[in-house]
């Protein structure tokens, strides 16, 4: 079973692309998220969506928005010639706001959910209304609980 969620801060704008034949939009996005331990630095992963969920993911997220990405991750190898790079993505399904209060959530399929209104002109809105801290850790590790890394199974 290839099935992940994920507790993240949106690092980049969105992107929008269109495949060759125009027929399907793609929206990628790079999201932050805790490491495992406290002193390992926040891993970084690459969200794409598809179709209705590409359109949505262009119009409600934002840089610094804190967002919870269900999904599945793929696995893809490049040849570059001397070398093979693999990169590893996360293929939403369903992208859901977190915290700031708001309660909107999108999906992969077409479903009634509730709107986000438009992000305010950054030169209109109040200073308060963007969180200067754009990076929280959901959970610290917790100091005594055992090391399951170095079980053999």
């Amino acid at each position: 079973m290839n099935s992940i969620v994920l507790m993240a801060e949106v690092l980049t704008d969105p992107e929008l692309r269109r495949t060759p034949d125009n027929q399907s939009s793609i929206a990628s996005f790079l999201v932050q998220f805790a490491g495992g331990r406290a002193e390992e630095a926040p891993y970084r992963i690459k969200v794409v969506g598809w179709n209705n969920l590409a359109d949505e993911i262009m119009e409600k997220y934002h840089k610094g928005d804190q967002v919870v990405v269900e999904g599945r991750l793929r696995l893809d190898t490049v040849d570059r010639g001397t070398y093979k790079e693999k990169r590893t993505e996360l293929v939403a399904q369903r992208v859901h706001s977190f915290g700031s209060g708001s309660t909107a959530s999108i999906a992969a399929t077409p479903t009634a959910t509730p709107a986000r209104s438009p992000r305010a002109n950054p030169s209109t809105a109040p200073s308060a209304a963007v969180p200067t801290s754009s990076y929280v850790p959901v959970a610290s590790p917790v100091t005594d609980a055992p090391d399951y890394d170095d079980i053999p199974f």
